[in-house]
């Protein structure tokens, strides 16, 4: 078992029995999150909050990751977290798929095509050229994207459907694919020690990253241990043992059923969690395509269209209004410490509104893609005078640098513009 050299076993198990015993933080299921490289510090928690656990094993300060929370729930239930929301995006996701089959069939010479490349030769052209180019290079990345994406909130519509179909009992499906909870009768206080001590004889060049207390303080509690294995895209294997530390099995995500692991491959696959930053730097660039893809596909569809109304005004406003109101929020919470998703769709209605007002195209695009240039440099000024040499190290530079990457992009983009519009007569 490749264990942090961080982590502190005993303050672990002093925290998770004291957040179990006491009756205002102890939920069915509590959970510990152990230091990795990537998340250097250990975390305890319940279902609805986490606290840092210090070297004595008390409960600390409340993790907070205000901007994290509010892109998950942005990309997973487009900012209102519900079953319903999950599903709707994940519809989406099985559209998406159906749209790149579909463009596909419909274009029978866009593979050959695939580096005809026709900039400057005239704005449709241009846009068509774009949409073609990129949709063939990045497209098993986007039917990864779209297949995985959807997977994860029409699972349960799906399982219910199987349920119908084959007679089956949902449970004993789901069991099936997560494995079954194990029979229990042992009350008492966790004995991590024992735990961690038989899980580095099982599974000796596994590590984990993650531990689950389910049904906690009842006598049918186990642990349950998620562990990674290098040179495999399963999220994770998972160990179970009983309070005392006694093993108690595996779930089988490493070894089998190919169809369990599959299903358990899904979550990496679809967040690029594997082969490091390599993985993230290709994810975004190629997600920053697929973006680009879909914008040039409205874009030729309004311009292959016989009138032009406030549609071609609103989609130009949720274009550039999308990023210039993440970005007010990510300043928000730099700033601020202040997250809205109130901000944020006020900001985007905003937006809107000043791009039906305007009601030209160049001149609304121009300003604001100038306002998205103005504060990705005041949002990138503010997390180096608040983080100083660390925005410069690990995964902030990554970010920054795409984020500078955008902001050099629009520019050019700007003076493209305006140069275009000096030399016509």
């Amino acid at each position: 078992m490749q264990a942090s050299p961080t982590l502190n076993i005993a303050a672990l198990e002093h925290a998770l029995n004291n957040a179990i015993s006491d009756t205002s933080i102890a939920t069915d299921h509590m959970y510990a999150y152990l230091p990795t490289n990537d998340r250097p510090f250990l975390s305890v928690g319940n279902q609805n909050q986490d606290w840092y656990v210090d070297s004595k094993g008390n409960m600390t300060d409340q993790v907070e990751s205000k901007w994290t929370d509010f892109l998950i729930d942005m990309h997973v239930y487009l900012t209102v977290p519900s079953s319903l929301s999950l599903i709707v995006v994940s519809t989406l996701g099985a559209m998406l798929s159906a749209l790149i089959i579909s463009g596909f069939l419909a274009h029978p010479r866009i593979l050959k095509d695939a580096f005809k490349l026709r900039l400057g030769s005239g704005s449709r052209l241009e846009q068509v050229d774009i949409h073609n180019r990129l949709s063939v290079w990045g497209v098993p990345f986007y039917l990864l994207i779209a297949i995985t994406g959807a997977y994860f909130g029409l699972a349960l519509p799906l399982l219910g459907a199987i349920s119908i179909v084959t007679g089956k009992d949902p449970v004993a499906i789901q069991a099936s694919v997560f494995g079954e909870e194990p029979t229990i009768n042992l009350g008492g206080p966790l004995n991590l020690e024992s735990t961690f001590q038989e899980m580095k004889e099982i599974a000796p060049e596994s590590e984990p990253f993650r531990l689950i207390i389910h049904n906690a303080g009842k006598t049918s509690q186990f642990i349950e241990i998620m562990a990674r294995h290098s040179q495999r895209l399963i999220r994770s294997e998972n160990y179970r043992f009983d309070a005392m530390g006694n093993y108690l099995g595996k779930v089988g995500f490493s070894d089998g059923e190919v169809g369990r692991q599959i299903i358990y491959s899904m979550n990496n696959l679809h967040f690029g969690h594997f082969a490091g930053y390599v993985s993230k730097v290709i994810y975004a660039a190629l997600g920053l395509a697929l973006t680009v893809i879909s914008v040039t596909g409205v874009n030729i569809w309004l311009r292959k269209r016989n009138n032009r109304d406030q549609i071609n005004q609103l989609w130009i406003g949720v274009v550039w209004g999308v990023p210039l109101s993440l970005l007010m929020a990510m300043f928000t919470g730099l700033a601020l410490d202040f997250v809205s998703v109130q901000l944020f769709w006020l900001s985007l209605v905003a937006v809107l509104a000043f791009s039906v007002i305007v009601n030209e195209e160049l001149k609304c695009r121009t300003r604001l893609q100038v306002a998205n240039i103005i504060l990705l440099a005041v949002v990138l000024s503010t997390h180096v005078v608040i983080f100083r040499s660390a925005a410069f190290t690990g995964a902030p530079l990554i970010i920054n640098t795409i984020l500078i990457s955008c902001m050099l992009t629009i520019f050019a983009t700007v003076l493209r513009t305006e140069s275009n519009q000096f030399s016509e007569p």
